[in-house]
Formats: C-alpha cells, structure tokens, sequence
C-alpha cells in the first residue's frame, strides 16, 4: 500500500470515529499526476448528494506532459464509490449525528488501484485542539527522555 496524498489536518480538526475504503473516479492522468504527489487533500471532505457519495475541494494538479486539450479541472467534484449500504450508513450519521465525512488519504492498494480512506469525523473545539496538542508535545519528550536514558545507562 503506497500513500500518495495525506490530509494531516484532518487528525488536528476532527476526532476520527471510524474510517472507510472507496474507489475513486478518476481521470488517466490524474492517476500520473497523484503518483508524481501532486495532490492536496488539505482542505477536502465528502458529501452524499442524491444518494452517492463525491469529493469535493480535492485539488490534483495535472502534469505538464498531459496534453493540453485533455487537461482535467483540477478542483474537480469526483465520485467515490462505495457499496449502498455503506452510503446509507455513512448518510444516517452525517444526518442524525451532525458528523462529518473526511478524506483521510489516497493510496495505491495491492493492485495498483488509487483508492481513498475516507472517515466518520466529529469536529474538534479549540480547547480539544490544545488538548491533542499537549498530549503530542508530551509523548514526544517522553520519548526523548527514554532514548536518553538508554543511552546512558550501558
């Protein structure tokens, strides 16, 4: 499984509560463009419009090899594909619940397919953001402190 775009800001925005697997409907090149890292899922989460679910503010640049007459959008709405019982699950929370739907990454699976890692997100409040933030910073120097210990104690 090789990652090809990573939404770090989701993990600092939303608390993730469960994550999914669905296709993604692309374009050729888009597909070179994602293995030459040109996607940004920073700001991106998904919708269920008409009972399929789409990306939406995903941003795939094209590469300058592509032919200019068949350039994709780059900002373009494109569709993830998913069984309808996972649609309608994911539909019932993001209705019921008020929760969110998030893009986690895109990677190649095992056969080379460009799949999305898509998640069921609450939002985080800003003392919730500080709070992650403090328990990061402290693992971190724990961490530190163990290896410095190891060090000096042989």
């Amino acid at each position: 499984m090789k990652e090809l775009s990573k939404n770090r800001k989701a993990f600092h925005d939303f608390t993730i509560l469960e994550s999914f697997e669905a296709g993604i409907v692309l374009k050729g090149s888009e597909v070179k463009a994602l293995r030459a890292g040109r996607g940004n899922l920073k700001d991106s989460f998904c919708r269920v419009i008409r009972g399929e679910l789409f990306l939406l503010n995903a941003h795939i640049s094209y590469l300058e090899s592509t032919n200019a007459h068949f350039r994709p959008d780059e900002g373009a709405v494109r569709k993830l594909l998913m069984h309808r019982k996972q649609i309608d699950k994911l539909l019932g929370a993001v209705s019921k619940e008020g929760l969110t739907i998030v893009v986690l990454s895109l990677y190649l699976n095992d056969k080379n397919r460009v799949k999305a890692r898509i998640a069921l997100a609450k939002g985080k409040n800003l003392h919730d953001k500080r709070e992650s933030l403090k328990r990061k910073e402290a693992d971190r120097e724990a961490q530190s402190a163990m290896k410095r210990y190891d060090k000096h104690s042989f």
